[in-house]
């Protein structure tokens, strides 16, 4: 979306013959030469590139001002020169300071450089907003471009920049989506904001799903000051909205009130929590030297090869530990309907949905970008930087989900009619 540009690329204009006269290529050659023999730099602060882009520019709007004052005349309208001005220009080889000329009548309007332009181009730009995507902070970044590029550019100017992604956010979170998604992930990361001198939480929601086609894609983020069942009712509300009509298997945590939220939006979903949230929870109440014989005991569980074997394991873990762990035991059985529905199916489905792995992973790429801000300023900073760096991690995702081809057969059939498979199968009969 926002790639960062290796060459800026300039449209000289065709329309006039006076510029060859006011600019000597030999001489500007020889130049360019000289400095490359002499071990100058090629690009950024100092380099070649910006005095030779500064003479192209300025011979450019030489011309583009002679043909103006051209057609002025042609038209019999009275205007000619009026001086020069210095214009500053950011560029990604430096900053050029211009010359330019002006026009008696005011008329003239630069194409190449307009006039409140302050950067060429796209390129530089793109090379912020990419700076910004991986994580560095508008200090980094103003170091970085004075230290290769001789610019100074104030955190004003740099969010003002960035902020040219928001527009691009806001069409990707109403875009319209699939009507079904076999397999969809659902987790919240938190962080911190800065709100009238005070540091608040905020929570942003990312919802990952998986197409019939096995390709995954973020369907969403949201923001809000917490995690909650309410709130994710709204971000389940948003998704319907933008056209999905079924949900195959919807994995979560266990946060209380979190499925019957998903099942009173998608009443025929299966909602799947995540096996590695409850045992963590589970650990939180044993005492350390239990831990290691509670777990050997609760693995026979969760990962038994059948749902009957699991529940006859589970009662000899109630046995077990019943007395001394309750709370514990209890958590799982009023959990068990939504901790077991991945005893139903193979294991190429089963290794996919009893985690919420493929989101938690997602969430680890984004912390990796985010690390460096403790505190964001406001909530639109916060959610535009996790937006840019979720674009860089989804770009990669080009292939389907390991094993999707056997995935998708067993999903078809344990969902008869609400997956649609698109195959092609290879027909000989002529028409």
């Amino acid at each position: 979306m926002f790639e960062v540009q290796t060459d800026t690329v300039m449209t000289l204009p065709k329309k006039k013959k006076q510029q060859s006269s006011k600019f000597n290529w030999t001489d500007f050659e020889k130049e360019a030469v000289e400095r490359l023999q002499n071990g100058d730099k090629f690009g950024g602060k100092d380099g070649i590139l910006a005095p030779m882009i500064k003479r192209l520019l300025e011979a450019s709007l030489e011309g583009e001002l002679d043909h103006h004052l051209s057609e002025e005349k042609s038209s019999g309208k009275s205007n000619r020169r009026n001086g020069k001005q210095s214009k500053g220009l950011k560029t990604g080889y430096g900053k050029i300071d211009l010359e330019t000329n002006r026009d008696r009548s005011g008329t003239f309007e630069p194409q190449l450089v307009q006039k409140r332009q302050t950067t060429l181009g796209a390129g530089l730009d793109n090379k912020i907003i990419s700076m910004y995507a991986r994580g560095m902070s508008y200090d980094d970044i103003r170091t970085h471009l004075e230290e290769l590029y001789g610019l100074e550019m104030s955190k004003g100017a740099l969010s003002q920049i960035t902020d040219k992604v928001l527009p691009v956010l806001e069409e990707w979170r109403t875009r319209p989506l699939e009507s079904v998604y076999a397999i969809v992930w659902m987790d919240a990361l938190m962080f911190k904001v800065r709100k009238e001198g005070k540091i608040e939480k905020r929570t942003v929601y990312c919802v990952l799903g998986v197409d019939s086609e096995g390709m995954k894609d973020l369907l969403g983020l949201y923001i809000s000051e917490n995690e909650g069942a309410k709130f994710w009712l709204g971000v389940l509300t948003d998704l319907q909205n933008r056209g999905v009509e079924d949900i195959l298997i919807a994995c979560i945590d266990n946060l209380k009130g979190f499925g019957d939220a998903i099942e009173s939006i998608f009443p025929h979903s299966e909602v799947q929590l995540c096996i590695v949230h409850q045992i963590r929870n589970s650990l939180k109440y044993v005492t350390s030297e239990d831990e290691k014989p509670f777990l050997k005991d609760l693995k026979k569980v969760y990962r038994a090869s059948s749902k009957e074997s699991a529940e006859y394991n589970l009662e000899e873990l109630d046995k077990k530990w019943g007395e001394k762990y309750p709370v514990v035991i209890r958590s799982w059985r009023v959990n068990w309907e939504r901790l077991s529905q991945y005893f139903k199916y193979g294991k190429e489905i089963r290794r996919i949905i009893y985690t919420t792995n493929t989101v938690e992973g997602f969430n680890r790429q984004i912390r990796k970008v985010t690390k460096s801000k403790s505190v964001f300023p406001n909530d639109t900073a916060l959610l535009k930087m996790v937006f840019l760096a979720a674009q860089n991690i989804t770009k990669k995702w080009t292939s389907p989900i390991p094993k999707w081809a056997l995935v998708v057969q067993q999903l078809a059939i344990h969902f008869e009619g609400r997956l649609e498979l698109r195959i092609n199968i290879g027909d000989d009969t002529k028409e």
